[in-house]
């Protein structure tokens, strides 16, 4: 068949349709032709490449157009649809409902799609990854959702500095038998640890001159990073490493910005005689860390392995109390991460070396504990949940709304203030799930029905406060994951289409004791804060990829094998 090499072309820009041929005369082929509806044409004259033209990186693909011996076999998109507006309808249904099962291959809650940019640049902010480890022969259950406390006796306290010694004063220790959590008043290490037997994961950060490597317990509950140190100690445990030594040199100031941001929720107290900037955290489960602010060098490798050493300031801790003292026997101290300016995190972002985003992966295989990151290059383009953090002045922890509690397909009352919403938690320095006190009693009593399959609550075992024993020999939590099922937390809507929603399996609330029974791993959270409070910890955050986005004020979370970290550029469906 001859064709009319003169017949003007349409100008073609974006999405792939497929036009078939007449059924009476299939020897004019297909035609498949990019996204756009338009009528404009071109004289083949003009659509010839001048050697600096750039064209677009739309490719077109077609068969040959029919002869211009038969116009009436032409097709144009624009009139067809305007002639056929329920058709234009029906198409754009299609698509969205092609749309819709699309995010659903890759996000059992949503996909987001973002631009990236591939370009590089060396004033650009950085990223930095972090391995995680396993902290072995510490079996203690850990919940830190930490805070700033007046520390007593001011003038008398602790460290003072003479000719750049350090001599330890009588302490007036502050015991807050009452104390309420939240009250209104890219350096590549991996993570290490589990949820049991040893309850937490750590990393590791190179600090000093010369630098010494210090484990840390990373935690997104707690404001302030610090490490034991020689001050000298007045009550320390046995660390992974050496104390670290401070000189007259590395103490902070009283006068110091960071010294003000860490005392600005105190009492306000005149010290004219204090050198350094004295402080005491409190945790959720009573422990405490008394010390002063101290500033020396961080070393930080990129993943190209470019070195960046920069001042950081972190507390000397050379007072802890309580559960502490047991956690810190193979680490040596804590790694703050949430979005306070004292965190780590942020003073990196506020020098310009990454963007505030923090990450972490924690593995549900204890032979691997998974990965953090700081900076947002390790951030994935799809596959993510995202929710809006809270917003407030006195509370620096990564939170966000809760509209929907489900075990299975039966709801739980979420036992907040506000019966229609409650808050949640993301704390990665608790080892267990806290649920309010309703919430908590309404799962325990749906989970009774597995006494029907043979399971026995057995009290005897004092792992923790709900305990099963199975009809038969448990070995890993694979074992009796379908006797269980999933729980499902809501965000967003109660509209179960349109919500975004994180999913704890049988793995994510359960932990096989020494004992060989199966436990909750979901505590009564009534005595932590008012009640009202839900906190996200370890054992439910393993499996996921979890993103703490504080330049954009949100939390997002994707499934995960937390192996190793990507640097995601593009959907699975356009990589080659």
């Amino acid at each position: 068949m001859d064709f009319d090499d003169e017949r003007p072309q349409q100008q073609v820009t974006g999405v792939v349709i497929i036009t078939l041929p007449p059924s009476d005369n299939p020897s004019f082929g297909k035609t498949i032709t990019a996204f756009t509806l338009t009528n404009d044409v071109l004289p083949q004259s003009l659509t010839t490449q001048e050697p600096d033209q750039v064209l677009p990186t739309t490719r077109v693909v077609s068969s040959p157009p029919p002869s211009s011996q038969s116009p009436q076999l032409g097709f144009s998109f624009s009139g067809f649809f305007s002639e056929n507006p329920r058709k234009l309808l029906g198409f754009l249904g299609v698509s969205l409902f092609a749309l819709l099962l699309y995010s659903s291959c890759f996000s059992s809650t949503f996909v987001e799609l973002k631009n990236s940019n591939d370009n590089d640049d060396d004033d650009k902010p950085q990223s930095f990854i972090f391995p995680l480890y396993h902290k072995l022969g510490a079996a203690d259950l850990e919940l830190k959702l930490g805070r700033f406390v007046d520390v007593v006796d001011k003038e008398n306290l602790v460290v003072s500095i003479n000719g750049g010694a350090m001599e330890t004063k009588m302490v007036n220790k502050l015991v807050a038998a009452n104390s309420i959590v939240m009250d209104s008043s890219a350096t590549i290490l991996p993570v290490r640890g589990n949820v049991y037997p040893d309850g937490l994961y750590f990393t590791y950060m190179l600090l000093g001159n010369p630098q010494r490597r210090y484990f840390l317990d990373i935690d997104t509950g707690s404001d302030l990073t610090w490490i034991q140190c020689d001050a000298p100690c007045s009550s320390c445990a046995k660390g992974a490493n050496p104390l670290y030594k401070p000189t007259k040199v590395n103490i902070v100031a009283s006068g110091d910005s960071m010294c003000m941001e860490v005392q600005k929720n105190q009492k306000p107290q005149i010290c004219e005689t204090c050198q350094q900037c004295d402080y005491e955290i409190e945790y959720a489960d009573r422990s405490s860390s008394l010390g002063v602010l101290a500033k020396d060098k961080l070393h930080l490798v990129t993943p190209n392995g470019s070195i960046t050493n920069l001042d950081v300031v972190f507390g000397c801790a050379y007072d802890q109390q309580g559960i502490l003292l047991n956690t810190l026997s193979k680490t040596d101290g804590i790694l703050g991460l949430s979005k306070a300016k004292v965190s780590l995190p942020s003073q990196l972002a506020s020098k310009g070396i990454i963007n505030n985003v923090v990450g972490h992966c924690l593995a549900t295989d204890v032979a691997s504990g998974g990965y953090m990151f700081l900076g947002d290059d390790f951030v994935p383009n799809w596959g993510m949940s995202w929710v809006p953090m809270l917003g407030s002045p006195l509370i620096e922890f990564y939170h966000t709304q809760l509209v929907k509690i489900n075990y299975g397909s039966s709801s739980l009352s979420l036992g907040a203030k506000d019966s229609d919403k409650a808050r949640v938690v993301f704390d990665s320095g608790s080892s267990y799930t806290y649920f309010t006190k309703q919430s908590y009693a309404e799962l325990v009593s749906s989970l009774s029905e597995v006494s029907e399959l043979g399971f026995i609550q057995d009290a005897s075992d004092p792992t923790l406060p709900v305990c099963w024993r199975a009809p038969f020999p448990i070995r890993t939590i694979m074992d009796v994951k379908k006797y269980f099922k999933t729980l499902t937390l809501q965000f967003g809507s109660k509209w179960w289409i349109i919500s975004k929603k994180f999913h704890i399996p049988p793995e994510g609330y359960l932990i096989i004791s020494k004992g060989g029974n199966a436990c909750l791993g979901i505590l009564d959270g009534s005595n932590v804060h008012d009640g009202s409070t839900f906190i996200l910890g370890d054992i439910s955050l393993r499996g996921q990829l979890v993103v703490y986005d504080n330049e954009k004020q949100k939390i997002g979370w994707g499934p995960s094998g937390c192996g190793k970290p990507s640097r995601f550029k593009s959907l699975p469906f356009f990589e080659g």
